[in-house]
């Protein structure tokens, strides 16, 4: 008999990102992390524009883990929850949102207010492509178990990407 017990935030911390899985709007909330540890970040002086490798460091420490994370335990909690890319799972928001945060365009400015901009730009650009879901993210969020998991999440990450970049070299 198949194990149908919900991934518990103590079970699987990394997977619910320490329970924020089990919240309402969970891919919200889950996309959310990876902007206030970039933020907290700048804020005590790694600025992507003075410190930007090791800016860049932490924001693909974050992507790495949270990636290992879904290809590592995706299958299982496909299986618990008995569906393809449970919305308890929200280390692939982690991911795909810190996709989104690598090499900020910090030529358009490095104020705490333009910074900030751009913090919120990449999270709502992130998230209006991770929920549309359109090609290529539909067809990759098929693949199967922790793939399936994370890639639609990580393409919606590079979608929002050079959609901040493109919009940062506009406004240059």
């Amino acid at each position: 008999m198949t194990d149908t017990r919900p991934l518990s935030a103590r079970r699987f911390p990394l997977l619910t990102v320490f329970g924020l899985g089990h919240l309402p709007m969970s891919g919200t909330f889950g996309s959310i992390p990876p902007v206030v540890v970039a933020g907290l970040a700048i804020a005590m002086g790694l600025h992507p524009a003075t410190h930007p490798v090791l800016y860049n460091a932490l924001i693909l420490a974050m992507l790495v883990g949270a990636s290992v994370a879904c290809v590592v335990q995706g299958d299982l909690a496909e299986i618990r929850f008995r569906r393809k890319d449970p919305k308890e799972v929200v280390a692939d928001e982690v991911a795909g949102q810190s996709v989104a945060l690598l090499a900020l365009p910090v030529a358009v400015g490095t104020s705490g207010w333009t910074i900030g901009a751009l913090l919120v730009a990449s999270f709502l650009a992130f998230r209006a492509f991770d929920i549309a879901k359109f090609w290529p993210m539909s067809r990759l969020e098929r693949l199967p178990g922790g793939w399936g998991v994370l890639l639609d999440d990580i393409a919606a990450g590079v979608f929002a990407w050079i959609t901040i970049q493109v919009a940062a070299a506009v406004l240059l």
